[in-house]
């Protein structure tokens, strides 16, 4: 029977690895196929929303609760597949975010735009903008709620053309 086939033909320890096209969709199998979301934990969900929300643009795709009792909520930014979980789960203690431990990078039109935005907002970056040599493209960093780095990027014509980051 088909269970019975593959059964046998998973690869052990001790046997050696089937060959042919049956080999090539196991060894298939046994990879990531995609990133879906990232995780991360936040004190305040609100607050964490708000920002994600009204200073980034993200919008909620979906909520609920998981069954250990994690408020999860999934946002995405409007150009992305992947989605970013917030996860507000007070029992396992409040969030406390190393620095340079980790950040989410999201590509803006322009950052003197975005700069303006977020004075808009009453908020300012935290590092930069700072530019590369020819001015066409660049990074800054602003901080989430909890301490989580956002770098936004504008990218040059060169890195749309994907030799560069930015």
């Amino acid at each position: 029977t088909h269970v019975t086939l593959l059964a046998a033909a998973q690869p052990t320890p001790f046997a050696p690895l089937p060959s042919g096209r049956w080999a090539r969709y196991l060894r298939s199998m046994n990879k990531a196929k995609k990133l879906l979301h990232t995780r991360y934990r936040v004190n305040d969900l609100a607050r964490t929303l708000k920002f994600y929300q009204e200073v980034l643009g993200l919008t909620e795709v979906r909520r609920h609760k998981s069954p250990r009792g994690s408020e999860l909520v999934f946002l995405k930014a409007p150009e992305s597949e992947e989605t970013i979980e917030l996860c507000h789960f007070p029992n396992s203690g409040p969030v406390e975010v190393q620095a340079d431990l980790t950040h989410l990078a999201f590509q803006v039109d322009s950052l003197a735009e975005f700069g303006r935005h977020l004075a808009s907002l009453g908020l300012k970056y935290s590092d930069g903008p700072t530019y590369k040599v020819e001015g066409a493209g660049g990074f800054a960093f602003i901080d989430a709620p909890e301490g989580y780095e956002i770098e936004l990027i504008q990218r040059s014509p060169a890195a749309a053309e994907g030799n560069q980051t930015y």
